[in-house]
Order: structure tokens, then sequence, then C-alpha cells
């Protein structure tokens, strides 16, 4: 399947990485496409009309505000559309892209290294061939889960921010450590692989996120006055807040 990117930012990027087969791209003036190109082998084009003429599946990673823009440049030829455009509805794609089979799909950067979570908006062309062979592609790079579509939006402010969020609880802890006299890299590296392993293990049990706070805290002890005091700087309601943020456009 030739796959071709309209766009080439950190998104269009990260999955194209992930794929990891020659892509055809274009982009707004900016020469990520031809830089995108150049590493995996692909092609940057010159307009957008040749990219849909010549992809299987034509994947839309530009602006939203772009959406009928876009389409009128590539004007029918488009076989296949899958949009990863954040607040694009199914039916806004449909509208645009006439006759078109149209999927939308939310990754998060992850997918670059195949570890990614891949959430698609649930559709009955999901189930045709067509999007059976969509979603094999897209498991290629991480966990692909069918929602929805008014489950899109927070399913993106649970996954797709959570790269950024965890970068910044570890710089958080990274800190920490380091003016408990810990070197920045080793306290990173431990973190990251602390991470890794937590996370497993509430899979584990089952997403019992209750049970693995019980088996690690004992009454009394350090875990236990360490989430005290995060639940009295306000964890639960800074989560809130920013889940709010992100879904309030």
């Amino acid at each position: 399947m030739q796959i071709g990117f309209i766009g080439a930012g950190n998104m269009a990027s990260a999955l194209a990485r992930g794929l990891g087969e020659p892509v055809l791209c274009t982009d707004g003036g900016s020469g990520r496409a031809k830089a995108l190109a150049a590493e995996l082998g692909g092609e940057a084009l010159a307009s957008n009309a040749e990219l849909a003429q010549r992809s299987d599946l034509v994947i839309l990673a530009h602006e939203p505000d772009d959406l009928h823009e876009v389409a009128e440049q590539v004007d029918g030829n488009a076989k296949a559309v899958l949009s990863l455009m954040g607040r694009i509805t199914v039916a806004q794609l449909a509208d645009a892209y006439s006759g078109v089979p149209v999927f939308r799909a939310m990754p998060n950067t992850p997918v670059e290294i195949g570890r990614g979570v891949i959430c698609m908006a649930q559709t009955p062309d999901v189930e045709s061939g067509l999007g059976v062979s969509i979603r094999e592609l897209l498991e290629r790079t991480g966990l692909v889960v069918v929602l929805p579509e008014r489950l899109m939006g927070i399913a993106t402010a649970t996954t797709g921010v959570w790269p950024a969020y965890l970068a910044l609880i570890i710089e958080a802890q990274v800190d920490a450590s380091v003016r408990a006299g810990m070197a920045p890299r080793q306290a990173a590296e431990l973190l990251a692989a602390t991470i890794e392993g937590s996370a497993a293990l509430v899979a584990h049990h089952g997403y019992d996120t209750l049970a693995v706070r019980r088996q690690v805290t004992s009454p009394g002890g350090g875990t236990a006055r360490g989430l005290r005091a995060l639940e009295d700087s306000g964890l639960r309601a800074a989560f809130a807040d920013a889940t709010d943020a992100v879904l309030n456009r």
C-alpha cells in the first residue's frame, strides 16, 4: 500500500517512522516533507493532487482549518483518506471528500518506536475490507482501539497528550532527585525504567490501580507519606483541570 502524507509535522513524521516504509509527502513550504522523504527513502512532491494520484491511502496531517482547501487541491484523486486531525469528525471528512472512503484516527507519538496507542473512530467503513487493512497497517505502530466518535476527544486528552505529560512528570522528579544529590542522567534513567515497569505491573493486575498502590504502600511508610503529599498538593485536581483545558478548545 503506497502511503501519502499531506503534512510532514511531528505526528506525521512519527507515524511514518513507525511504519518504516518510503512515503510520498507534501508540506506547506516548511521543507519538512523533503527531510522526511530523504530520511525514509520516499519522495517529497510538489502538489497534493499528484500525491493523491500516486497514493493508495492519503493521510491528512495538515492543519484542521485547511480541510476544505486541501480537499479542493486533491479534487477527487484520493482513493481513501485517513485523517489525523484532532477536531475534524468523520462527518466533516465525508462532506469534504464526497464519495471517498474516509477514516479518522488519533495516534500518539510513541508510534515512532512501535509503542503507540491509536484511537480509531467507529464507523461502518472500519469493518470493511479497506478498514481492516488500514487497522492492520496502524497496528504495526502500536495498539489500535476503535471507539465511538463521541469519545475521540477524551481519548486524545487521555493518550495524545501523555507523552508530554510524562516528560514533565519525569522532569519534576529528576529535579527533586537532583536536589537530594543524584545526577540528572542517572535519575532520568531510573525513572524511565521504573515507569515502564510500573505500567506493566498495572496491566498485570488488570488495571486495578488501588491493588498496585496497596502492594507498594506500607502504613506510615515513605510511599504513604509521598502519596499524601501529592494528594495535598492537588494532583487529582491538576489532572482534571488539564483534561478540561485540552477538551475546551
